[in-house]
């Protein structure tokens, strides 16, 4: 017997929004101790994907990471949108992240420093990272 149509009523569905709950890092002591939750796991995590190159490693998904080093040697031109695009896209895969503003970039010879805003649903903090590009 087949069944009939049956239609999926989606007004019964609750979408749970997963926790933030995750274990904590410290780089200076080289440890994972701990957990952390709300905007210190955000933090943590934005500084795993920032610090991370997307398709490099096989544990990542592909839309794990940034991807910085093809623009090794790209003008300036060039790299100043990339990068502003690039860290924007990478952050905002985290639902965590509601936007990436105000960029502002500073060249130091070989190395680019990004500074920017996130804001996330549990508040907002400026990052900064620096990208080498060797390109004088």
């Amino acid at each position: 017997m087949i069944p009939e149509n049956q239609i999926l009523q989606t007004e019964l569905l609750a979408f749970a929004k997963q926790p933030s709950w995750t274990y904590r890092m410290r780089e200076v002591q080289k440890e994972v101790r701990g957990n952390i939750d709300g905007l210190l796991a955000v933090k943590q995590a934005v500084a795993k994907m920032l610090s991370t190159e997307r398709y490099q490693y096989v544990i990542y998904d592909w839309n794990y990471g940034v991807e910085f080093a093809d623009l090794w040697g790209k003008p300036m031109s060039y790299v100043i949108p990339e990068v502003e695009q690039r860290i924007t896209e990478a952050l905002c895969s985290d639902d965590r992240i509601e936007c990436v503003t105000d960029f502002c970039f500073a060249q130091h010879k070989s190395d680019l420093t990004v500074s920017f805003h996130v804001q996330t649903i549990y508040g907002a903090w400026e990052e900064e990272r620096t990208v080498h590009i060797a390109y004088v």
